[in-house]
């Protein structure tokens, strides 16, 4: 039996979106910046795509700028921003971003910018009251995170961005968790900024884009032709981008039904797991992307039982799930999103995510559950461990 449960990492190409880029790679595989009639169908093919990413979060269509992915969608609002003024200024990022945000705000902290990174609480939110209380007056740009992809903890957007807002400082946000899962409406919505990524909503890998508000100022990363209104230059992947449109299309319809769904089995695998003495929840279970599921172990467990430890072993049952800690030049280091929630850096080693998606059925949770347990009982129940009070 095959079960996977890491759709945070990425989530199967829908049957649909594989014959439409099949078709476009067949039929419509033109240089859309081309003036004939091959140039002129690939292009039909783009400002279809982009409608259709454009409508997921009821954006205008000339609004988003296509790119390789999430990673350079974030890379491109914080670097792009940058290079819109002459000396380094102040940024403001949570400590719980994802590498893509954070990567880049320690290279503009190494050009000499000033970043304040927002501590978060235990379940790992942003007070608004310490965006508030950061902003400076040459505070140039906000970027929180929307949904956390390691404990799924959402952030108050609506809240922080208003704040940016009322002080004139420019807000993005990194929603690649959030689109398609939950609804954005951009319109609504207090951000300049907001980062998406093809392969996290059924569709290809290599494609995301940003949107960016009518205004926002922007320099682009890449010099040469002037693709995407001159924010992005190369030749667009087409087909990929054509995969992505219909991916986002697709989720748009089917989101408030898989919504709901995912819910119901998110609280069900969650209620099994609640009897365990050996899983701790992290992350906001009441602000909380509708998919994901996250625990650690007790702070007593043995050192050598890591995350890592627990995805292997599950993984040798057939059952795909993933951890926190990340591993460098063969040395495991802790979760840098579970320490900036307070937890210890033993217990930060030990995080585990366990993502739902739109092939999860009942009985893979019923099963999952089963195997975590007895896994679990094996891997510890030797051991004398106090359980732990949850974060």
């Amino acid at each position: 039996m095959q079960i996977y449960l890491d759709y945070s990492a990425t989530t199967p190409c829908y049957p649909q979106v594989i014959s439409a880029m099949a078709a476009v790679w067949q039929e419509q595989w033109g240089n859309p910046s081309s003036l004939h009639e091959w140039g002129q169908r690939a292009a039909t093919v783009l400002e279809e795509a982009r409608m259709q990413v454009a409508d997921l979060i009821h954006a205008s269509s000339e609004s988003i700028i296509f790119t390789s992915g999430g990673t350079e969608a974030n890379n491109l609002a914080i670097m792009g921003i940058a290079r819109t003024v002459a000396q380094p200024q102040h940024l403001i990022i949570s400590s719980v971003e994802h590498a893509a945000i954070a990567e880049p705000a320690r290279l503009l902290e190494q050009q000499g910018w000033q970043v304040t990174r927002l501590p978060v609480d235990g379940h790992g939110r942003v007070a608004p009251a310490t965006l508030q209380d950061a902003l400076q007056e040459n505070t140039v740009l906000v970027s929180i995170i929307y949904g956390q992809s390691e404990v799924g903890t959402l952030q108050p957007i609506q809240a922080l961005g208003q704040i940016a807002r009322d002080q004139g400082v420019l807000f993005h946000t990194d929603a690649v968790q959030v689109v398609g899962r939950l609804p954005i409406d951009v319109q609504a919505l207090p951000v300049d900024l907001v980062s998406l990524s093809s392969h996290k909503l059924y569709g290809p890998q290599g494609a995301g884009a940003l949107y960016v508000r009518s205004g926002t100022p922007l320099v682009p990363l890449l010099a040469g032709g002037g693709q995407e209104q001159g924010w992005r230059s190369g030749t667009p992947a087409v087909p990929t981008l054509a995969g992505f449109g219909l991916a986002a299309e697709l989720m748009a319809e089917q989101m408030t039904a898989e919504q709901e769904r995912l819910l119901q089995l998110r609280d069900r695998m969650l209620s099994q797991l609640a009897t365990s003495p050996y899983l701790i929840p992290t992350g906001d279970f009441n602000h909380r992307l509708p998919h994901h599921l996250s625990f650690c172990l007790p702070p007593h467990a043995p050192a050598h039982i890591t995350g890592k430890t627990l995805v292997r072993h599950m993984n040798q049952a057939g059952i795909a799930i993933s951890a926190g800690s990340a591993c460098h030049s063969g040395t495991l280091e802790p979760s840098r999103i579970l320490k900036a929630m307070g937890y210890s850096d033993q217990q930060a080693l030990t995080g585990i995510r366990l993502t739902l998606g739109k092939h999860t059925t009942s009985a893979d949770i019923d099963w999952t559950t089963t195997v975590l347990h007895q896994l679990l009982t094996r891997l510890l129940a030797p051991t004398t461990m106090s359980a732990a009070v949850p974060h």
